[in-house]
């Protein structure tokens, strides 16, 4: 079938396959759910090289991610090139309307990861992205309370950030600044929201990078700032049973919020009613100055520098070592065995 996308026609191939088998929706619902949140999603995405996760046998069988442009790409969609931290390249799709989010979801694609980044200069993120992330023994009510006094955080320092679900149980907080950092400078002011965030409320938050350490706290996941790691974009659907989707929200919004109640289906009610509540996020872009400060204070007190990367990274200037904290104590007793 073809489906109208913003004046475009874009082809559906087998509409009527099964993408969550628990309600029954199809490709097509997926489709026409993402047709209702056009101009929110696009916003969102718009040209920013943006890796694609496909579940081309719904969300009960395999997915996979694409980052780089699939060969049979129309010629209307743009790419932009983007590099990875092991040195290497590739051609990412910068969405640009609606048509090209339609074209991805034929191919399966549910959720999409945008980088921080315009396709004009992909060295210098547009976006500081705050995770906050539940872990196991604390729920969407402890993401609330950690992204209340985040607010609190961002505003003491000049800036303001937009909340959205994640699509579970956790909280991402968007905060649109001027293109002119480094991945390495947003990802240290990442850490200095997250130490500051971790000083307020260290019952309920914490930046340990290691899961043994982290406890039934909030983990303010400071690497999801590092080049190559995205968070799914608003509006995004979300591989789980009922079709949940990364909703934004106003602040006032949150607390009262069920993630859970935002799903394909209800998504396209509330965007007919309320439009893009994101919408405004564009007219902004602060400066990290204040931030980068406050990391610059955290080190001249005697607290601790930087923080580990990703296991995939390489050895970053500064990281401290890339080891479990048990391991490590393991190694240094002398009994265990380093092979």
């Amino acid at each position: 079938m073809e489906l109208e996308a913003a004046g475009r026609s874009v082809r559906l191939s087998n509409p009527d396959k099964i993408y969550f088998p628990e309600k029954g929706y199809t490709k097509r619902d997926v489709a026409e759910y993402f047709l209702a949140v056009g101009p929110g999603i696009i916003r969102a995405l718009r040209n920013r090289p943006t890796t694609l996760q496909r579940f081309v046998d719904g969300v009960e069988g395999e997915f996979f991610y694409q980052k780089r442009a699939p060969k049979n790409l129309p010629e209307w969609i743009p790419t932009a090139e983007i590099a990875f931290p092991s040195g290497r390249s590739a051609s990412e799709i910068c969405p640009t309307e609606v048509a090209a989010v339609i074209w991805a979801a034929n191919l399966g694609t549910l959720t999409f990861h945008p980088w921080p980044v315009r396709g004009g200069d992909t060295d210098h993120p547009d976006e500081l992205r705050i995770d906050l992330d539940p872990q196991p023994g604390t729920d969407y009510a402890d993401a609330v309370r950690a992204a209340l006094e985040l607010r609190s955080v961002l505003e003491g320092h000049g800036l303001r950030g937009w909340p959205k679900t994640s699509g579970g149980r956790g909280i991402h907080v968007f905060v649109p600044i001027e293109a002119r950092w480094t991945f390495t400078e947003v990802r240290r002011a990442a850490i200095a929201v997250g130490r500051e965030l971790e000083s307020r409320m260290p019952d309920r938050v914490t930046t340990a990078w290691w899961k043994e350490e982290r406890g039934e706290r909030i983990f303010v996941d400071y690497n999801q700032t590092a080049r190559d790691r995205t968070i799914a974009s608003a509006y995004s659907v979300r591989p789980r049973p009922h079709a949940p989707v990364s909703a934004p929200l106003r602040w006032e919004e949150i607390e009262d919020a069920e993630p859970r109640d935002f799903d394909i289906r209800t998504m396209p009610v509330r965007y007919a009613e309320q439009g893009d509540v994101h919408a405004d996020m564009d007219q902004e872009a602060f400066r990290l100055d204040a931030l980068l400060e406050l990391a610059d204070r955290h080190e001249s007190d005697g607290g601790p520098g930087d923080m580990p990367y990703p296991p995939e990274y390489p050895k970053m200037p500064g990281e401290p070592k890339r080891v479990q904290p048990s391991r490590a104590r393991h190694d240094e007793g002398g009994d265990g065995d380093d092979a």
